[in-house]
Protein backbone atom coordinates (compact mmCIF):
# COMPACT_ATOMS: atom_id res chain seq x y z
CA UNK A 1 0.00 0.00 0.00
CA UNK A 2 1.21 3.42 -0.64
CA UNK A 3 -0.10 6.61 0.74
CA UNK A 4 1.37 10.31 0.26
CA UNK A 5 2.25 10.58 4.12
CA UNK A 6 1.34 14.25 5.35
CA UNK A 7 3.67 15.82 8.22
CA UNK A 8 4.32 18.80 9.95
CA UNK A 9 8.43 19.92 9.74
CA UNK A 10 9.95 23.08 10.91
CA UNK A 11 11.17 25.32 8.12
CA UNK A 12 14.35 26.59 9.45
CA UNK A 13 15.48 26.83 12.88
CA UNK A 14 13.68 29.10 15.51
CA UNK A 15 15.18 31.60 17.45
CA UNK A 16 13.11 33.62 19.91
CA UNK A 17 9.26 33.18 20.22
CA UNK A 18 8.17 30.44 17.54
CA UNK A 19 5.31 31.46 14.43
CA UNK A 20 3.17 29.58 12.45
CA UNK A 21 5.60 30.56 9.55
CA UNK A 22 8.44 28.40 11.51
CA UNK A 23 6.24 25.66 10.03
CA UNK A 24 4.97 23.99 7.08
CA UNK A 25 2.57 20.88 6.29
CA UNK A 26 4.92 18.60 4.13
CA UNK A 27 4.27 15.66 2.08
CA UNK A 28 6.03 12.65 1.18
CA UNK A 29 5.39 9.27 -0.55
CA UNK A 30 5.12 6.43 1.90
CA UNK A 31 5.23 2.68 0.70
CA UNK A 32 3.52 0.79 4.28
CA UNK A 33 5.11 -2.35 4.27
CA UNK A 34 7.18 -3.39 6.74
CA UNK A 35 10.31 -5.19 5.29
CA UNK A 36 10.97 -8.89 6.27
CA UNK A 37 13.86 -8.98 9.29
CA UNK A 38 13.19 -5.54 9.64
CA UNK A 39 11.46 -6.08 13.10
CA UNK A 40 9.52 -2.57 12.24
CA UNK A 41 6.44 -1.31 13.16
CA UNK A 42 3.74 1.06 10.82
CA UNK A 43 1.46 3.16 12.81
CA UNK A 44 -1.45 5.06 11.47
CA UNK A 45 -1.15 7.97 14.04
CA UNK A 46 -4.85 8.68 16.31
CA UNK A 47 -3.27 11.29 18.36
CA UNK A 48 -0.04 12.98 19.53
CA UNK A 49 1.18 15.25 22.30
CA UNK A 50 2.19 18.67 21.56
CA UNK A 51 5.27 19.79 24.16
CA UNK A 52 6.97 22.73 25.14
CA UNK A 53 9.90 20.79 25.66
CA UNK A 54 10.22 20.67 21.19
CA UNK A 55 11.23 24.35 21.02
CA UNK A 56 14.51 23.44 22.49
CA UNK A 57 15.29 21.09 20.13
CA UNK A 58 14.45 23.88 16.87
CA UNK A 59 16.76 25.74 18.05
CA UNK A 60 20.33 26.06 16.07
CA UNK A 61 22.07 24.82 18.90
CA UNK A 62 25.91 24.04 18.92
CA UNK A 63 26.60 19.91 19.70
CA UNK A 64 27.89 21.82 22.65
CA UNK A 65 25.12 22.76 24.04
CA UNK A 66 23.08 19.66 23.48
CA UNK A 67 22.63 18.33 27.00
CA UNK A 68 20.37 14.89 26.59
CA UNK A 69 19.14 12.66 23.75
CA UNK A 70 15.89 13.75 25.34
CA UNK A 71 15.99 17.14 22.86
CA UNK A 72 18.27 16.50 20.39
CA UNK A 73 18.16 19.11 17.19
CA UNK A 74 15.57 18.64 14.20
CA UNK A 75 16.30 19.20 11.01
CA UNK A 76 14.62 21.23 8.62
CA UNK A 77 12.40 19.53 6.68
CA UNK A 78 12.55 16.49 8.26
CA UNK A 79 9.50 15.02 10.90
CA UNK A 80 9.12 15.91 14.19
CA UNK A 81 9.09 12.93 16.32
CA UNK A 82 6.45 12.74 19.23
CA UNK A 83 4.62 10.56 21.82
CA UNK A 84 1.30 9.27 20.46
CA UNK A 85 -0.96 6.80 19.98
CA UNK A 86 -1.98 4.97 16.69
CA UNK A 87 -3.25 1.59 15.21
CA UNK A 88 -0.79 -0.41 13.65
CA UNK A 89 -0.95 -1.16 10.11
CA UNK A 90 1.67 -3.29 9.17
CA UNK A 91 4.42 -5.21 11.50
CA UNK A 92 7.34 -7.43 10.89
CA UNK A 93 7.92 -7.27 14.91
CA UNK A 94 6.85 -10.31 16.65
CA UNK A 95 4.79 -8.50 19.68
CA UNK A 96 2.63 -5.83 17.37
CA UNK A 97 0.39 -7.26 14.58
CA UNK A 98 -1.71 -4.94 12.61
CA UNK A 99 -4.69 -3.55 14.15
CA UNK A 100 -3.02 -3.40 17.69
CA UNK A 101 -3.71 0.26 19.48
CA UNK A 102 -0.14 0.73 20.29
CA UNK A 103 1.51 4.42 22.39
CA UNK A 104 5.19 4.92 22.29
CA UNK A 105 7.05 7.78 19.94
CA UNK A 106 5.48 8.35 16.87
CA UNK A 107 5.39 11.59 14.87
CA UNK A 108 3.40 15.24 14.23
CA UNK A 109 2.44 13.01 10.79
CA UNK A 110 -0.67 10.67 9.82
CA UNK A 111 2.07 7.80 9.50
CA UNK A 112 5.14 7.16 11.33
CA UNK A 113 7.64 3.99 10.94
CA UNK A 114 8.72 2.54 14.29
CA UNK A 115 12.02 1.50 14.14
CA UNK A 116 12.59 -2.22 15.58
CA UNK A 117 9.38 -1.10 17.48
CA UNK A 118 11.46 0.78 19.82
CA UNK A 119 9.06 2.45 22.88
CA UNK A 120 5.93 1.03 21.63
CA UNK A 121 3.72 -0.50 24.10
CA UNK A 122 0.55 -2.10 23.13
CA UNK A 123 -2.67 -1.08 24.63
CA UNK A 124 -4.86 -3.53 25.44
CA UNK A 125 -7.96 -2.20 27.35
CA UNK A 126 -10.76 0.44 25.65
CA UNK A 127 -11.83 1.82 29.48
CA UNK A 128 -10.62 4.81 28.85
CA UNK A 129 -10.23 7.32 25.98
CA UNK A 130 -7.30 6.68 23.78
CA UNK A 131 -6.00 10.61 24.30
CA UNK A 132 -5.77 9.46 28.11
CA UNK A 133 -2.82 6.89 27.18
CA UNK A 134 -1.16 9.81 25.63
CA UNK A 135 -1.58 12.47 28.00
CA UNK A 136 -2.89 11.05 32.07
CA UNK A 137 -1.12 7.71 31.84
CA UNK A 138 1.51 8.44 29.37
CA UNK A 139 4.27 10.28 29.95
CA UNK A 140 2.78 13.67 31.61
CA UNK A 141 1.20 11.22 34.29
CA UNK A 142 4.02 9.64 34.57
CA UNK A 143 6.18 12.74 35.10
CA UNK A 144 3.83 13.71 37.21
CA UNK A 145 3.47 10.35 39.25
CA UNK A 146 7.20 9.56 39.36
CA UNK A 147 8.14 13.41 40.63
CA UNK A 148 5.96 13.54 43.68
CA UNK A 149 6.38 10.40 44.75
CA UNK A 150 10.15 9.57 44.19
CA UNK A 151 11.38 13.14 43.74
CA UNK A 152 9.37 14.83 46.53
CA UNK A 153 9.35 12.20 48.61
CA UNK A 154 5.72 13.51 50.32
CA UNK A 155 4.54 13.57 54.25
CA UNK A 156 1.18 13.42 55.16
CA UNK A 157 0.04 17.30 55.82
CA UNK A 158 3.09 19.13 53.99
CA UNK A 159 2.44 22.11 52.15
CA UNK A 160 2.95 21.92 48.37
CA UNK A 161 3.19 24.52 46.15
CA UNK A 162 2.48 23.39 41.86
CA UNK A 163 3.48 26.21 39.23
CA UNK A 164 1.72 25.79 35.46
CA UNK A 165 -1.05 23.80 37.65
CA UNK A 166 -3.95 23.37 35.29
CA UNK A 167 -0.95 22.01 32.44
CA UNK A 168 -0.33 18.39 31.41
CA UNK A 169 1.83 17.42 34.32
CA UNK A 170 0.46 20.10 37.04
CA UNK A 171 -3.21 19.05 37.22
CA UNK A 172 -2.16 15.73 37.93
CA UNK A 173 0.12 16.66 40.68
CA UNK A 174 -1.75 18.23 42.89
CA UNK A 175 -4.87 15.89 42.61
CA UNK A 176 -2.27 13.61 43.87
CA UNK A 177 -0.52 16.02 46.47
CA UNK A 178 -4.36 16.20 47.38
CA UNK A 179 -5.43 12.20 48.23
CA UNK A 180 -1.78 12.08 49.71
CA UNK A 181 -3.00 14.25 52.36
CA UNK A 182 -1.48 17.50 51.98
CA UNK A 183 -2.20 21.16 51.56
CA UNK A 184 -2.31 22.01 47.89
CA UNK A 185 -1.62 25.75 46.19
CA UNK A 186 -1.77 25.90 42.48
CA UNK A 187 -0.94 29.44 40.36
CA UNK A 188 -2.24 29.61 36.68
CA UNK A 189 -2.45 32.37 34.23
CA UNK A 190 -6.32 33.45 34.38
CA UNK A 191 -9.10 33.50 36.04
CA UNK A 192 -10.49 30.09 34.50
CA UNK A 193 -7.82 28.47 35.56
CA UNK A 194 -8.03 29.47 39.13
CA UNK A 195 -11.51 28.55 38.98
CA UNK A 196 -10.86 25.30 37.42
CA UNK A 197 -8.35 24.80 39.92
CA UNK A 198 -10.36 25.28 42.98
CA UNK A 199 -13.81 23.95 41.93
CA UNK A 200 -12.87 21.02 39.52
CA UNK A 201 -9.74 19.74 41.05
CA UNK A 202 -10.19 20.34 44.70
CA UNK A 203 -6.72 22.32 44.90
CA UNK A 204 -7.18 24.38 49.03
CA UNK A 205 -6.29 27.21 47.18
CA UNK A 206 -5.14 28.99 43.84
CA UNK A 207 -3.64 32.22 42.16
CA UNK A 208 -3.45 33.95 39.26
CA UNK A 209 0.30 34.89 38.61
CA UNK A 210 -0.08 37.75 35.98
CA UNK A 211 -2.20 39.49 38.80
CA UNK A 212 0.64 39.54 41.59
CA UNK A 213 3.48 41.95 41.06
CA UNK A 214 5.53 40.54 43.64
CA UNK A 215 5.47 37.12 43.44
CA UNK A 216 7.55 36.22 46.64
CA UNK A 217 5.10 38.20 48.95
CA UNK A 218 2.19 36.63 47.24
CA UNK A 219 3.64 32.86 48.17
CA UNK A 220 3.81 34.29 51.62
CA UNK A 221 0.30 35.29 52.04
CA UNK A 222 -0.53 31.70 50.69
CA UNK A 223 1.83 29.84 52.66
CA UNK A 224 2.52 32.33 55.56
CA UNK A 225 4.02 28.60 57.51
CA UNK A 226 6.26 27.95 54.18
CA UNK A 227 6.43 25.76 51.51
CA UNK A 228 7.43 21.95 52.00
CA UNK A 229 7.36 20.91 48.34
CA UNK A 230 7.05 22.76 44.97
CA UNK A 231 7.00 21.15 41.91
CA UNK A 232 8.53 23.48 39.13
CA UNK A 233 6.93 23.58 35.68
CA UNK A 234 8.08 27.40 34.79
CA UNK A 235 11.35 27.75 36.19
CA UNK A 236 12.34 31.97 36.30
CA UNK A 237 11.20 34.05 38.60
CA UNK A 238 8.48 31.76 39.58
CA UNK A 239 11.25 29.57 41.59
CA UNK A 240 13.16 32.21 42.82
CA UNK A 241 9.83 33.14 44.86
CA UNK A 242 9.27 29.38 45.47
CA UNK A 243 13.04 29.04 47.49
CA UNK A 244 12.58 32.33 49.07
CA UNK A 245 9.17 31.12 51.00
CA UNK A 246 10.69 26.99 51.17
CA UNK A 247 11.14 25.37 54.62
CA UNK A 248 13.84 23.85 56.14
CA UNK A 249 14.73 20.36 54.23
CA UNK A 250 12.22 21.54 51.53
CA UNK A 251 12.21 20.13 48.23
CA UNK A 252 11.53 21.47 44.76
CA UNK A 253 11.04 18.82 41.59
CA UNK A 254 11.82 20.81 38.28
CA UNK A 255 10.73 18.95 35.03
CA UNK A 256 10.13 22.06 32.89
CA UNK A 257 10.92 25.88 32.90
CA UNK A 258 8.89 27.16 29.98
CA UNK A 259 9.01 30.60 31.07
CA UNK A 260 12.76 30.09 30.04
CA UNK A 261 12.79 28.12 26.40
CA UNK A 262 11.99 31.25 24.55
CA UNK A 263 13.10 34.08 26.17
CA UNK A 264 16.39 33.45 28.12
CA UNK A 265 16.51 37.35 29.95
CA UNK A 266 14.03 35.10 32.07
CA UNK A 267 16.34 33.01 33.68
CA UNK A 268 16.84 34.01 37.01
CA UNK A 269 18.67 32.05 39.92
CA UNK A 270 17.06 30.87 43.77
CA UNK A 271 19.15 31.93 46.51
CA UNK A 272 21.65 30.05 47.00
CA UNK A 273 22.21 30.69 50.49
CA UNK A 274 18.49 30.29 50.95
CA UNK A 275 19.51 26.19 49.66
CA UNK A 276 22.74 25.95 51.32
CA UNK A 277 20.82 27.23 54.65
CA UNK A 278 17.40 25.77 54.76
CA UNK A 279 19.09 22.57 53.05
CA UNK A 280 17.10 22.81 50.44
CA UNK A 281 16.83 19.87 47.67
CA UNK A 282 16.59 20.75 43.36
CA UNK A 283 16.26 18.00 41.15
CA UNK A 284 15.69 18.38 37.57
CA UNK A 285 14.74 15.20 36.26
CA UNK A 286 12.62 13.53 33.14
CA UNK A 287 10.30 10.58 32.87
CA UNK A 288 12.66 8.44 31.07
CA UNK A 289 14.59 7.99 34.45
CA UNK A 290 11.15 6.57 35.96
CA UNK A 291 10.23 3.68 33.68
CA UNK A 292 10.54 1.02 35.99
CA UNK A 293 7.63 2.31 37.70
CA UNK A 294 5.44 2.44 34.52
CA UNK A 295 2.84 -0.48 35.42
CA UNK A 296 2.64 1.03 39.38
CA UNK A 297 1.63 4.60 37.81
CA UNK A 298 -0.89 3.43 35.20
CA UNK A 299 -2.56 0.68 37.74
CA UNK A 300 -2.81 3.42 40.31
CA UNK A 301 -3.77 6.29 37.90
CA UNK A 302 -6.07 3.65 36.28
CA UNK A 303 -8.15 3.02 39.71
CA UNK A 304 -7.76 7.05 40.55
CA UNK A 305 -9.59 7.52 37.49
CA UNK A 306 -12.27 4.92 37.48
CA UNK A 307 -12.95 5.67 40.91
CA UNK A 308 -13.29 9.55 40.07
CA UNK A 309 -10.88 10.62 42.41
CA UNK A 310 -8.78 12.42 39.38
CA UNK A 311 -9.69 14.24 36.76
CA UNK A 312 -7.96 14.59 33.06
CA UNK A 313 -8.09 17.79 31.98
CA UNK A 314 -7.44 17.33 28.02
CA UNK A 315 -7.10 20.32 25.11
CA UNK A 316 -7.73 18.73 22.06
CA UNK A 317 -7.09 20.46 18.41
CA UNK A 318 -8.11 18.42 15.61
CA UNK A 319 -6.41 17.77 12.51
CA UNK A 320 -2.61 17.36 11.60
CA UNK A 321 -2.79 21.10 10.04
CA UNK A 322 -3.87 22.51 13.52
CA UNK A 323 -0.18 21.08 15.36
CA UNK A 324 1.74 25.06 14.73
CA UNK A 325 -1.17 26.63 16.01
CA UNK A 326 -1.64 23.99 19.06
CA UNK A 327 2.18 24.53 19.57
CA UNK A 328 2.28 28.22 19.38
CA UNK A 329 -0.66 27.90 22.00
CA UNK A 330 0.99 26.61 24.92
CA UNK A 331 3.60 29.50 25.05
CA UNK A 332 0.71 31.99 25.14
CA UNK A 333 -1.12 30.04 28.06
CA UNK A 334 -4.17 29.12 25.84
CA UNK A 335 -4.49 25.46 26.95
CA UNK A 336 -6.15 23.99 30.10
CA UNK A 337 -5.26 20.18 30.87
CA UNK A 338 -2.87 18.03 28.72
CA UNK A 339 -2.17 19.62 24.73
CA UNK A 340 -3.06 17.05 21.88
CA UNK A 341 -4.14 17.27 18.42
CA UNK A 342 -6.00 14.19 16.76
CA UNK A 343 -4.92 13.41 13.58
CA UNK A 344 -7.91 10.62 12.65
CA UNK A 345 -10.78 8.75 14.16
CA UNK A 346 -10.10 5.89 16.13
Amino acid sequence: MEVENKFVTIKGYVDGPPSESDFEVAFAVRVLKADQGSNDVIVKNICVSVDPYQINRMKNYSSSQTTSSFATRLVPGEGIDAYGIGRVVASDNSEFAEGDIVVGLLGWEEYSVVRGGNWLRRINSTEFPFSYHVGILGLSGLTAYSGFYNICKPKKGEKVFVSAATGSVGHVVGQLAKLFGCYVVGCAGSKQKVDVLKDKLGFDDAFNYKDEPDLKSALKRYFPDGIDIYFDNVGGEMLEAAVANMNTFGRVAVCGVISEYIDDGRRVAPDMLDVVYKRITIQGFLASDHMNVMADFISTISDHLRNAKIHALEDISQGLESAPAAFLGLFRGHNVGKKLVRISAD
